[in-house]
């Protein structure tokens, strides 16, 4: 098929086209780049290095987020279905493991029932330091359809603390793989090397 056939018969690839040919880039400029630190450019020597040290360590963690295999209920399938191929989560350096000790983070995937919460407290104490947590579901975040029942756990904020909530009954593969996304954002604004020059 010649490129004129193509253009008639789509005649938004064809503005497009037309657009793009008489658009010129003036070269005598420079090109702003963005840069990476969300910390801005401190004017002391000593803060520049803490704040680049800060942004080397976040950039490891924010690459290679390793949560914890914990379901509990239905949403668990959603989260196995972001860890299969059609998602693929392993391109943003999110791995499953099976041992909270090798773990930063810890998807609570489902209903928290009052038994669980001991089990889910132990597993997060046992998670080494910096820790996250990602409440997944309505039934997570606030107790969802058993809210009233006697047997579950109100939320699983009650028991250890919450950095992302992804709600949903159950949460699509993709809602759960922007809350990994948020938690990314929010490892890359960590200010570990600068508190600790300011104490």
């Amino acid at each position: 098929m010649s490129l004129n056939a193509l253009l008639t018969k789509r005649p938004i690839l064809a503005s497009n086209l037309i657009a793009l040919k008489h658009i010129k880039r003036d070269k005598s400029k420079p090109v702003k780049y963005k840069p990476y630190s969300p910390f801005g450019h401190p004017k002391r020597w000593v803060e520049w290095t803490l704040v680049r040290l800060d942004d080397v360590i976040n950039w490891g963690r924010k690459c290679s987020l390793w949560p914890m295999t914990f379901g509990l209920a239905c949403c668990a399938v959603e989260m196995m279905h972001m860890a299969a191929p059609r998602y693929d989560m392993d391109r943003f350096g999110v791995v499953f493991r099976a041992s909270p000790r090798q773990t930063d983070v810890i998807i609570v995937a489902g209903t928290v029932t009052n038994k669980m919460a001991t089990c889910v407290r132990k597993v997060y104490d046992h998670m080494p330091e910096p820790k996250w947590v990602i409440s997944m579901g309505s039934c997570a975040n606030y107790g969802g359809y058993y809210h009233y029942s006697y047997s579950v756990l109100r939320g699983a904020d009650r028991i250890i603390p919450v950095d992302i909530y992804v709600p949903g009954c159950p949460p699509t593969p993709e809602a759960l793989l922007y809350g990994v996304l948020q938690l990314q954002k929010k490892v890359k604004r960590l200010r570990h090397f600068q508190m600790w020059y300011r104490k």
